[in-house]
């Protein structure tokens, strides 16, 4: 497990976040192992299936042997009793779409990364009042980079990353860090497998194409 400064400085260094769940492990290990190829060093895995939370723990193991540098969070928590189960099995970070203090209580407290989804102002006021670092734009898709210019300059001090919107090309993604966001989530979008594809080496090649946009 990381600490909230641990996990801000990783994120600034590595800002693209890939979001994905799926049922089967073995999938699962190839779509982390693919994008850590492509130069990802921060992933989130999302509590959306019945197999979520033994996947995050195998994941874990897989992360802890094969993959150091990797930060490997949980998203979609919505309670306080998820983000308990995901800290004891180490998350590095725990992501919601929503906000609720009492995960607060259990993450930012003992020091450990929440970021909790908002969608309007007040939301991010109360975001900044239980001293949230980072905050999810949730959904990016309907808020948009021009929600976040306007709203950037009420919470000068709070970091923001949308999830949802953000597509893996130049274009895209230069509207959201021009508007300024500290990190991008990207979910369907950056996983969407060309034609007659067997191995995963084209998403490691484009992951690798995301990292060059962010880091130039």
């Amino acid at each position: 497990m990381k600490t909230i400064e641990e996990s801000i400085i990783q994120i600034k260094k590595y800002p693209v976040i890939p979001v994905y769940y799926h049922d089967d492990l073995q999938t699962c290990i190839d779509i982390v192992d693919a994008c850590y190829r492509g130069g990802i060093r921060v992933f989130e895995f999302v509590s959306r299936g019945s197999k979520a939370l033994e996947n995050f723990k195998a994941l874990k193991a897989y992360r802890d042997q094969q993959l150091p540098a990797l930060h490997l969070g949980i998203g979609t928590i919505k309670s306080a009793e998820q983000a308990k189960e995901y800290l004891a099995l180490g998350a590095d970070f725990i992501v919601s779409p929503i906000i609720k203090p009492s995960i607060a209580e259990i993450t930012l407290k003992q020091n450990i990364l929440w970021i909790p989804g908002c969608m309007t102002p007040t939301e991010i006021s109360i975001a900044e009042d239980i001293s949230a670092p980072l905050v999810k734009l949730f959904p990016g898709s309907s808020l948009g980079p021009d929600f976040l210019k306007a709203i950037k300059p009420l919470f000068p001090n709070t970091l923001f990353m949308p999830t949802g919107g953000v597509n893996p090309d130049e274009i895209s993604i230069n509207k959201w860090f021009d508007a300024g966001v500290t990190a991008v989530g990207m979910g369907s979008k950056l996983f969407e497998t060309p034609p007659n594809e067997t191995n995963y080496n084209w998403l490691a090649t484009r992951c690798e194409e995301v990292m060059k946009i962010v880091s130039v």
